[in-house]
């Protein structure tokens, strides 16, 4: 059923005629007359008795009319609120964000983002990488930070790139360099992050390029346990070198890690031919300030 024609209809009852109610609508008496006849062929039935210059309703006329009234003003509602939505005066974002980095990287963003709009609804969730993306494939978040992915269902765009830094104690002989590789540390007991960060895979994989198995000591999710840790000489923790240089201090040494396909990548990643909300786009164009914008741009028109 055409808005339009149900338009012309109500409007044809509430000015009493065709011509005033043409001025209305800003069209002409026949296009309104077109309109209704249009109205009442859909329907099958007279919904106007046209009497001289007077319009009056019929009993079926009369049974439509105040439900084409509701019509027209659940539209203009939907309406309005689908605008507010575009203007981002509501909406909501569903975002997953892992805990390392999130102070540092996301936390000033979340702080302008609301600023920006505040009636947006964040909903965040926070886990380690590798559960936040088998979240955003089963549709439970819109957007959620891990490192690049290596799959085609993904979109990705990147947020932050940073080398990776071997953090151990003071003391130990090995901190008297500034770098190394990933084979000096093959005796040291790892800190890892705890089941499902994907950093972790990026240590386990340097770790087998060079034929063995990393000595894991303690898993935490918690960054300052697993530097204390390593302050106190139970091994070698491994960090973003953005959460190392937090992390500096008389007890502790941070080594760049020179060790080729271990580059800490963030990237924001969505599902590929998902729909994203305007409140996932604005997120995604104020993140983008900080890196590339996604290989995907349809997603902005």
């Amino acid at each position: 059923m055409d808005f339009r024609n149900l338009r012309a209809f109500v409007e044809v009852v509430r000015q009493g005629g065709f011509s005033q109610a043409g001025r209305t609508v800003f069209a002409t008496q026949s296009t309104v007359s077109k309109a209704v006849k249009q109205l009442e062929d859909e329907i099958g039935a007279r919904l106007l008795d046209r009497t001289g210059h007077k319009v009056r309703l019929t009993d079926v006329g009369e049974a439509l009319y105040p439900r084409a009234v509701q019509l027209l003003a659940d539209r203009s509602d939907l309406l309005a609120a689908l605008d507010e939505i575009r203007g981002l005066k509501r909406g909501t974002l569903r975002i997953g964000l892992p805990p390392v980095a999130s102070s540092s990287i996301f936390a000033p963003l979340l702080a302008r983002f609301q600023q920006r709009y505040p009636g947006v609804d964040v909903r965040l969730t926070e886990h380690g990488g590798d559960e936040l993306i088998e979240m955003v494939h089963a549709g439970d978040l819109d957007l959620a930070a891990a490192l690049k992915p290596d799959t085609d269902t993904l979109e990705w765009l990147d947020v932050e790139r940073e080398p990776l830094i071997a953090v151990m104690a003071a003391d130990h002989p090995l901190a008297r360099a500034s770098s190394t590789d990933i084979a000096a540390l093959r005796d040291l007991p790892f800190l890892l992050f705890a089941e499902g960060y994907a950093i972790n895979r990026l240590i386990s994989t340097a770790c087998r390029r060079h034929g063995f198995e990393p000595a894991v000591a303690v898993r935490s999710s918690q960054v300052d346990f697993l530097v204390a840790l390593a302050a106190s000489g139970l091994g070698v923790a491994f960090l973003p070198r953005i959460l190392a240089d937090q992390a500096k201090g008389p007890r502790v040494k941070a080594l760049l890690l020179t060790e080729p396909d271990t580059e800490w990548r963030l990237t924001m990643i969505w599902r590929r031919g998902a729909y994203l909300s305007h409140a996932a786009r604005a997120w995604l164009e104020m993140t983008g300030n900080k890196g590339n914008y996604p290989p995907n741009p349809d997603i902005y028109s």
